[in-house]
């Protein structure tokens, strides 16, 4: 379930801020602005949210056992909160939700609308086995392969972008250097293609906790 956040919310206060002061990191001076049009609070089930600290805690269990003195310097903040941090995932939506106040998730499946299927049964790793997710709003936007419809985020039938805050338990991460996109052959709990860990991919649907919706259009360039 969601719940649409009101301008007097501080918890849409500060999530505006983290999407608009991000959002053109990185990018060109001349890139398009994006505007908020509303911001959803995700309700996940308490079986949702148990699942994500079972996982937290069996990446903090992990990391306290290591006899890997290397990986426990590289990684202190794994045996005291599983190296949580905050990321962006963009998707798509094909339905009505956010607008005019709707609240309810539609029945589509995942295929015709991605954002309800993940607020309602979680993230699916990709045909690599993993869930892609940026440290900025901007690149979260930019890695989003699915065309955008007339109008961005506005209510017609093709697919829009929402873009998802999440709570994500990055545990140890590695930088890629190779192929290699399984945990077990990597020795670890997420990978990262950037030393600044721009981008970050995590192999367990459950390091990853969805808690806010920015419904957002971005300037079309004239």
């Amino acid at each position: 379930a969601v719940s649409e956040l009101g301008a007097e919310d501080t918890s849409r206060n500060v999530v505006e801020i983290i999407f608009q002061s991000s959002w053109l990191v990185g990018k060109p001076r001349a890139a398009p602005i994006c505007r908020i049009e509303r911001i959803l609070k995700v309700h996940s089930s308490g079986k949702t949210v148990e699942r994500f600290e079972q996982y937290r805690e069996r990446v903090k269990a992990n990391a306290a056992s290591s006899t890997d003195e290397l990986a426990r310097r590289s990684f202190p903040r794994c045996a005291a909160d599983g190296n949580e941090i905050l990321r962006f995932h963009c998707t798509t939506f094909t339905c009505s939700l956010g607008l005019a106040g709707a609240t309810s998730l539609c029945g589509s499946s995942p295929q015709h609308c991605k954002l309800c299927s993940i607020i309602r049964d979680g993230f699916r790793v990709d045909g690599d086995g993993k869930i892609v997710t940026m440290a900025t709003s901007g690149r979260a936007h930019d890695k989003a392969q699915a065309p955008l419809s007339s109008g961005g985020g506005g209510g017609g039938g093709g697919e829009k972008r929402a873009m998802l805050v999440c709570r994500v338990v990055a545990g140890r991460v590695k930088k890629l250097v190779d192929s290699s996109n399984s945990s077990e052959e990597s020795g670890c709990d997420s990978v990262s293609s950037c030393s600044d860990l721009d981008e970050l991919c995590v192999f367990n649907p459950m390091a990853i906790l969805p808690c806010f919706v920015v419904m957002y259009t971005v300037a079309t360039e004239t």
